[in-house]
């Protein structure tokens, strides 16, 4: 039962990476204010999630060094962040520039399929805890992954690829969430209470992705009134897992 939601789950998460071809329909301005809203509301839900539903429940079901296990999933998603950060800006600089645009292309998909994996053990690890922790890391991330492979899309066709291999090589790598939810489902069934690291390591992932990446973004709202509507649907984000942790 759990490795149905699991995969169905993963599954809806993965069909994410199509969201692409909105960019080849939508008028880049209200494209724009789409992306506006879902980076406020996302940061807001990862947020939720972490301290609302995978914290409290890893802390009720376990105790310990749950905070610990947090912090490490800060710090590891830190550090793959700033390798891929690393290695993309020096890989690209020492290429001449007919290799440009194919390096990048390359390096965005192994970023994003590194990525997706995680979000895979994110996803299975919630379940694990219980099944609506689970729906509600499965919407976070969701909200987190629909401006993230927009981005991603734009900069495959930047990369030299057509339209149709970029969706295509967008969803491969998506798919690669599979990987990790299987992964983390079956060393579960095999390593006692692995639940107990990973659910609230999911946590850390979630809080650094809110923190380090998306609400930075927001800082750069200049303009008042855009920066309430940011803070409209920031506290909408929150609301929102508030409610499904309220419903369970």
């Amino acid at each position: 039962m759990i490795l149905a939601y699991i995969l169905i789950s993963v599954l809806i998460v993965s069909l994410v990476a199509f969201v692409g071809v909105l960019t080849l329909f939508l008028k880049p301005k209200i494209l724009e204010k789409i992306l506006f809203s879902l980076v406020s509301f996302a940061a807001g839900a990862l947020l939720a999630a972490a301290f609302l539903d995978l914290l409290p429940e890893a802390l009720e079901k376990n105790g310990g060094p749950v905070l610990v296990y947090a912090l490490v999933g800060v710090v590891v998603f830190y550090i793959i962040e700033t390798f891929f950060f690393w290695y993309h800006c020096h890989y690209g600089h020492h290429h001449h520039h007919h290799h440009h645009m194919s390096s990048i292309a390359f390096l965005n998909l192994f970023g994003d399929g590194v990525h997706n994996f995680v979000d895979g053990m994110i996803i299975a690890a919630a379940y694990l805890a219980s099944i609506p922790v689970g729906i509600a890391a499965t919407v976070a991330v969701i909200l987190h992954e629909i401006p993230q492979e927009i981005g991603d899309f734009g900069i495959l066709i930047y990369g030299g690829l057509s339209r149709k291999k970029a969706l295509f090589f967008n969803f491969i790598c998506a798919c690669t969430a599979f990987l990790g939810a299987l992964a983390v489902y079956f060393f579960s069934m095999r390593i006692e209470n692995i639940s107990a690291i990973l659910v609230p390591f999911a946590a850390g992932g979630f809080i650094y992705i809110a923190s380090a990446d998306l609400l930075p973004e927001l800082h750069k709202e200049r303009n008042l009134k855009k920066a309430l509507i940011q803070l409209i649907f920031f506290l909408f984000g929150i609301a929102a897992i508030y409610g499904m942790t309220f419903i369970e």
